[in-house]
């Protein structure tokens, strides 16, 4: 299958290229970023070796989506998508840390209640909850944003008493967390879903703060399927997810978690196509539209193409 698994492209004014685990970033004339959404597909901080058709369309269009639906909140980093797989946007200088918020106890928030704990970077949980439960009221459980290995949790007071981020940015970045969470929300729910947890990162250009990289993805953002959400929660059934952790389940039942000496699961054609759809069945759950798959025979030839033709009009 014709895969977008890496790029190697050079373009006018290029001053400088990132390889991410999935994107691929090539910085214009210090001003702008080409994000080329690759194929690869992440788990437990390891690319693993088969890319995954249509996977990078999937989480760009996404992410197009819901930055253009958000874009009155809070202003965002996008200039242009040119391609399917491809966003232009203007160089933000990040804040180091992420927003996480969470209205439900579930996933990392969830293993730390049940190891005991009654605190999430700062935040109190009330007693009584099991996994999954909605929250008496979205919390915001930020992260470090690391340049290597895993993030980790940080309370407010830490990320102010450190000067990460001023008091002053700190409480827009809350306020706009907030605001497009509930947003998220809405659209979610219009889909017959349930947006239990995400994460924002921010950037700031001169005075003005801006949203960038991607939102409300499956790879960004955990959701449940709203029809039966009770029910199973009454019954201590899991919940029904729409989020990467299929990949993870099928990796974890076949002995891999990034471990030393652990050995990806052979990912066969039939493994990769299955990914495949259940990353455009995510596409069209979440969106409500139907995913076009493109008609050009070589990606990497089209991808270039729309980037070249885009970069002129910056």
């Amino acid at each position: 299958m014709n895969a977008l698994k890496e790029t190697h492209f050079n373009f006018p004014n290029q001053t400088s290229f990132y390889k991410g685990k999935v994107r691929d970033v090539y910085t214009i004339d210090n001003k702008y970023l080409v994000m080329v959404v690759s194929d690869r597909i992440s788990a437990f901080d390891v690319v693993l070796p088969e890319a995954i058709p249509y996977k990078g369309q999937v989480l760009n269009q996404i992410a197009a989506k819901f930055l253009k639906a958000t874009a009155d909140i809070v202003p965002n980093w996008v200039v242009s998508v040119p391609d399917p797989s491809v966003t232009i946007g203007r160089i933000c200088e990040p804040f180091k840390v992420e927003m996480v918020i969470r209205g439900y106890l579930a996933g990392h928030a969830a293993r730390e209640y049940a190891a005991g704990k009654r605190q999430v970077c700062g935040v109190a949980l009330p007693e009584g909850l099991k996994e999954n439960d909605k929250l008496p009221e979205p919390i915001i459980t930020p992260t470090t944003k690391a340049a290597v290995g895993h993030d980790e949790d940080i309370s407010k007071e830490d990320i102010l008493a450190k000067g990460i981020v001023s008091a002053e940015d700190y409480a827009l970045l809350e306020k706009f967390t907030r605001a497009l969470f509930a947003r998220g929300t809405e659209i979610a729910a219009a889909q017959g879903l349930i947006l239990v947890d995400t994460k924002y990162e921010f950037g700031k250009v001169g005075d003005e703060i801006y949203l960038i990289d991607e939102i409300h993805t499956p790879d960004s953002s955990r959701y449940f399927y709203s029809e039966g959400y009770q029910d199973r929660q009454e019954k201590n059934e899991p919940q029904k997810q729409l989020s990467k952790e299929f990949v993870r389940k099928w990796l974890i039942e076949n002995n891999f978690q990034g471990k030393d000496g652990q050995v990806v699961p052979e990912m066969t054609p039939e493994k990769v196509e299955s990914i495949s759809e259940r990353y455009i069945e995510l596409y069209e759950q979440i969106t409500g539209e139907k995913f076009v798959k493109p008609t050009a025979e070589n990606v990497l030839d089209r991808v270039e193409l729309a980037i070249k033709k885009a970069l002129p009009a910056l």
